[in-house]
């Protein structure tokens, strides 16, 4: 049986079974001859199975499938033994930023509060010897308030310009690769250009926060622990680096599973861990409680949009959602009505069954949505693979329904609301309409060629 997202003639899936070839590619891993040894050398390398993402082995080039495997917990030690070096041009500040997402699985985990989870999370990063430990819930804050304003323009011109609607959420990756390696110039032009809050938080650490410690962006290791691993693939983009510092905004992704495995390696328990509060990027501030966006089980983009269109197109303050199931729990619709009619229409595909019933009715020109949250999981960012998953690697529906109850009880803070926000919007990004604006919180997604140089890995 071939994959759903296949779009070849015979299938190359990884069967699953001990039996089989090792997706890890020996042959890429480029630095294990010269790879110093410490007590984390035993850490499995990082490997991507066609299960755990939408990035089939046609999507990835030779490059970047050695610059993936090398993105596991080797790195991140990697740094720590330079850091410990009398050489200290070598040195690298390591910074570490823990999505939302993940929170609600180490605190599931190792039954803690998700305040408790955080900060024992950050107490465990540090004593390793990380020396910065952000929460990337305000880089979420500006991709929501840039995605936002993307929409209402987008509606505003959608009678002059034929791709202004629908316009699709650009927070996923593993939907972004497949829109455009797969489904190519029929949807990239509808891809909201506001970034992704992995990247956000990669421009906000290796910009802003940079600057205001005085530091060149290549002397930060910026490491992103996420839910899935189709982060590790977005961390690769080329339009995510700075050819002047020879840097990307972010170095390496780790699961929330990559890091569980670091601590049983260490004979840790987040229990036994002492709890140290979560870094800010403005100085000696240390971050509050935890908080989330709107949404059940991701950062929220159908909920914020939808309310803040209904506002400022229509004047409707609009204070709860009502999600209408269609075919199955993951593909929901939500409308507003106005003196009988209909003006807005959103929807919520999660999953690539539902993915691929929303790209066949664009193609029939039977497409009814102004927007669409898009996501590669099914049941949204907390079931991402990299934490949501039993040893044979089948979803932990037990732990994955805690998740969703510590989530959801997790404050809501609205990004309007977030006073930093709007004054890194004035003294860093020189006003909100500004082409610094632009630069950094926003980028364009197209249609990519496939090329001869991709990897025949054998899923």
């Amino acid at each position: 049986m071939k994959c759903e997202n296949c779009t070849k003639k015979e299938c190359s899936k990884k069967q699953k079974n001990d039996d089989t070839q090792s997706t890890s590619v020996d042959a890429l891993s480029s630095n294990d001859g010269f790879e110093e040894k410490n007590e984390f050398h035993t850490l499995a390398n990082a490997k991507i199975l066609l299960s755990d993402c939408l990035a089939c082995d046609n999507c990835m080039t030779s490059e970047e499938g050695a610059r993936v495997f090398q993105q596991n917990q080797k790195e991140l030690f990697r740094i720590l033994n330079l850091n410990k070096k009398c050489d200290t041009s070598k040195h690298k500040v390591l910074a570490v930023s823990i999505c939302p997402q993940s929170l609600p699985y180490f605190a599931a985990k190792f039954n803690l509060s998700v305040n408790d989870a955080a900060k024992r999370l950050c107490g465990f990063l540090k004593s390793l010897g990380v020396h910065y430990v952000f929460d990337t819930t305000i880089a979420a804050d500006f991709s929501i308030l840039e995605s936002q304003r993307e929409f209402v323009q987008r509606y505003q011109r959608r009678n002059q310009e034929e791709h202004a609607l629908p316009m699709f959420a650009s927070a996923c990756p593993g939907w972004i690769r497949y829109a455009e390696r797969v489904l190519t110039n029929l949807v990239t032009s509808h891809i909201c250009t506001a970034k992704s809050p992995q990247q956000i938080m990669g421009s906000l650490v290796k910009g802003y926060f940079a600057r205001q410690q005085n530091l060149s962006p290549d002397k930060i290791f910026h490491v992103i622990v996420a839910p899935c691993y189709d982060k590790k693939l977005e961390a690769l983009r080329e339009d995510f680096y700075t050819a002047l510092y020879n840097s990307q905004e972010v170095d390496c992704v780790l699961t929330s599973g990559e890091i569980v495995q670091i601590m049983e390696q260490k004979n840790v328990s987040m229990k036994d861990v002492t709890e140290v509060a979560v870094d800010s990027l403005f100085g000696e501030i240390k971050e509050g409680d935890v908080v989330r966006h709107d949404g059940k089980r991701s950062d929220g983009y159908l909920e914020h949009i939808f309310k803040h269109a209904a506002k400022e197109l229509f004047g409707i303050d609009v204070k709860e959602i009502t999600y209408k199931a269609l075919k199955n729990k993951d593909f929901q619709e939500v409308t507003l009505e106005k003196d009988g009619e209909t003006v807005l229409r959103f929807a919520a595909a999660y999953g690539f069954r539902n993915i691929q019933n929303m790209v066949l009715k664009l193609k029939k020109g039977k497409f009814l949505y102004h927007f669409v949250e898009v996501l590669a999981c099914p049941g949204g960012c907390l079931n991402g693979k990299g934490q949501a998953q039993t040893e044979d690697r089948k979803p932990d529906k037990a732990l994955l329904n805690q998740m969703e109850e510590v989530y959801a009880a997790i404050p809501v803070r609205l990004p309007e609301t977030n006073m930093h926000v709007q004054k890194m919007y004035q003294d860093w990004l020189e006003g909100m309409d500004s082409k610094k604006v632009q630069e950094t919180l926003h980028t364009k997604y197209s249609a990519v060629n496939q090329t001869a140089s991709s990897l025949d890995i054998k899923w």
